[in-house]
């Protein structure tokens, strides 16, 4: 039982699937063997028919002498008087063989009453040959029209015979064998066949290079495309510094018209992403300032509702409770502009503090302040046996490792496995690790984690005021830092990979020496 292709095979050797090269190069090739085909078959076809017409003649010169020398008559090129010079050869077969001009491979009969009673071939020495019987029988039927026939004769091969009856009764049969006919033929169409493959591959030649000469404008065009592809169009100031060079803006072509296309498409985007940034810069300074702003308030109001709660008896119980809901949300919103205003100074570009940092201390730290924060909670420690050491700064990259660790207390519950691990990844890269086990995030919320104001309020508990802004944090700093962040979640694991360019080896080798000490 036989299985068909795979899919994916059969579309690679569909057309559709083809470059545009092998499509111009196979339809080139294809209409070329058609055509030298068709001429071929139609050459070889007139060559056979001129051929045969050619032999036909010779078929009736020879049939009239054969009607000739049968009835008592010198052939022609004999003198009447002069019939003692051709004196017939003995052998089987009729006489009008041994006539002059008479080629080899002649056959010769004289049917008397439907019946062959002298038959014979005319070799290729002079001597005459009997047929066999199936080729005397073959003979028998031939019809009396004086036209040329085709006939296979046993032992002989393709002949053409002619059948004239003359005065007496009797059927004077005479053939000239087709092999001169078909040899040409054969030889006519290897010559032809030799001829033709040695141009399909001269075409096949000349056609990739001039295709892959007409089709070059339309790759540089496509490696213009390419550029833009690669670049970083997200955010951030963009600049499109490629456009197709003006040899392929030629409004007569067809590329030319696609290089015209693609620079006005790419004068568009460069455009939007002009003013995408300018109004993404207006909104990042109105919150930075804004931030910078609320702060003096802020602190103001923290204040005044302290020295309010410092006297709580000279005072109402409501407004008492009042204040100290003002102190609690003033915290809250101090905590929240103090983020927008991180993010923002982050967007901006603003330059971090580069310093060797030791990742595996950051992460006691952190821990030690979680563990505090929710003791509920447990909290678990897997740090290499050496330190792990990065570049960066030291108060944003404990941010991480903080906000990450807040994450995992603020949306789980009580009882909740909560691992930190440090390891040295592949390409010098330091991999950190949040994992714990609770419900996990939602599919239709995960690939939203990272966007700020983004909760998942559905699935986790929402404790101690979140802003939505802990994880945007995590991911701006990340990046700052030239890492990655990656977050992957089922119910009962949800685990948070951050990678960071580690420190060189030198670095590492030397803060281990130095702890050792």
């Amino acid at each position: 039982m036989s299985s068909s292709p795979p899919a994916d095979k059969r579309r690679a050797w569909s057309p559709g699937a083809w470059s545009l090269r092998a499509r111009l190069l196979v339809g080139q090739i294809v209409l070329l063997a058609v055509v030298s085909v068709v001429i071929g078959t139609v050459t070889t076809l007139a060559l056979q028919q001129f051929l045969i017409h050619q032999l036909d003649d010779q078929l009736i010169d020879a049939g009239h002498r054969s009607v000739a020398m049968s009835g008592g008559m010198p052939p022609p090129g004999f003198p009447a008087g002069d019939r003692r010079q051709h004196t017939p050869v003995a052998g089987p077969g009729p006489d009008f063989l041994d006539a002059p001009g008479q080629p080899p491979g002649t056959v010769g009969a004289i049917v008397t009453g439907g019946t062959a009673t002298d038959a014979g071939v005319l070799t290729i020495s002079g001597s005459r040959a009997a047929l066999s019987a199936a080729a005397e029988q073959q003979l028998d039927g031939l019809p009396a029209d004086s036209r040329p026939h085709t006939q296979n004769l046993d032992g002989l091969g393709s002949y053409r015979l002619i059948a004239t009856q003359t005065q007496k009764g009797d059927v004077i049969v005479t053939g000239l064998s087709l092999s001169t006919v078909n040899d040409t033929l054969v030889r006519v169409a290897t010559i032809f066949a030799v001829v033709a493959v040695l141009a399909l591959l001269a075409a096949i030649t000349a056609g990739i290079l001039i295709i892959r000469r007409a089709l070059h404008p339309l790759t540089r065009v496509a490696a213009t495309a390419g550029q833009v592809a690669d670049l970083q169009l997200d955010r951030g100031e963009v600049e499109l510094p490629v456009r197709v060079s003006a040899a392929d803006t030629n409004p007569r072509t067809e590329v030319g018209q696609l290089g015209i296309a693609l620079n006005r498409m790419l004068d568009h985007i460069a455009g939007a992403l002009s003013a995408r940034q300018a109004s993404e810069t207006r909104v990042r300074q109105f919150v930075a300032d804004a931030s910078h702003e609320l702060r003096t308030p802020l602190t103001a109001i923290r204040g005044y509702a302290e020295l309010a709660q410092r006297d709580q008896h000279a005072v109402p119980e409501q407004v008492a409770h009042a204040m100290g809901r003002v102190e609690s949300e003033a915290q809250r919103m101090t905590s929240l502009v103090e983020d927008l205003l991180l993010l923002a100074r982050l967007d901006s570009g603003r330059p971090l503090e580069h310093e060797h940092v030791d990742l595996s201390l950051l992460a006691v730290d952190a821990v030690s302040d979680a563990h505090i924060a929710g003791p509920d909670h447990e909290w678990n420690l897997d740090l290499p046996d050496e330190p792990v050491m990065v570049v960066g700064d030291s108060a944003r990259l404990h941010q991480v490792l903080s906000n990450l660790l807040a994450n995992a207390r603020t949306h789980t519950g009580a009882g909740t496995s909560v691992t930190t691990s440090i390891t040295l990844g592949a390409q010098n890269t330091a991999v950190l690790t949040v994992v714990d086990n609770g419900p996990g995030i939602p599919p239709d919320l995960l690939g939203d984690v990272f966007e700020r104001f983004a909760r998942g309020d559905t699935s986790r508990s929402r404790k101690a005021g979140s802003t939505g802004l802990g994880l945007a944090i995590v991911s701006a700093v990340v990046k700052a830092h030239n890492g990655t962040i990656a977050v992957r979640s089922v119910p009962g694991r949800t685990e948070f990979t951050v990678q960071l360019p580690a420190a060189t080896t030198d670095v590492q080798s030397q803060r281990t020496h130095s702890s050792d000490k």
